[in-house]
């Protein structure tokens, strides 16, 4: 992933971010980071909102989220899906996460919501990704849940936004 710019955020941008964070996590969460510096890092294959600097959150398909980074740092309550301790290293690997090793998901999680893929141990983020189905299917369901996007150690992970 290369870096080709990057810039403060208009206003309008930072507007679309924090109205799309308030819709899914909440007001309090959406303030927390209206309190921040907001700047987005373009690159070869996605655009990157820096976050005081850090790549908490990409933009894809036009639709701002967290990063797994951004997950595990801001830990929002919504959207998640909860994974039991035998899918973490497939997941850690990049594989799709299969409705059979999910214990738990956000009632509120539609098909095609961006979700954040979840251990059930210690409860820290591990992938981001997309709903394939809604939540009341995935619990102990099964086929392919979530379509995995973003995850601990690929590229999205590495980026150092210095």
């Amino acid at each position: 992933m290369k870096a080709r710019a990057r810039h403060h955020l208009r206003k309008d941008q930072e507007k679309k971010i924090l109205d799309s964070l308030q819709t899914r996590f909440g007001k309090e969460f959406a303030d927390k980071i209206a309190m921040a510096k907001l700047e987005l890092l373009e690159t070869d294959e996605s655009d990157v909102v820096l976050i005081d600097g850090e790549p908490l959150m990409f933009i894809f398909e036009d639709i701002p989220f967290l990063t797994v980074k951004g997950a595990l740092k801001l830990n929002p309550a919504r959207y998640t899906v909860t994974v039991d301790s035998g899918a973490v290293k497939f997941i850690a690997g990049g594989a799709d996460v299969m409705a059979p090793g999910i214990v738990a998901a956000d009632p509120a999680i539609v098909e095609g919501d961006y979700v954040i893929v979840k251990e059930e141990t210690y409860g820290k983020a591990l992938a981001i990704g997309r709903a394939l189905m809604p939540a009341g299917s995935m619990v102990r369901g099964k086929g392919k849940a979530v379509k995995s996007l973003h995850r601990v150690g690929d590229e999205l992970w590495k980026l150092a936004a210095d």
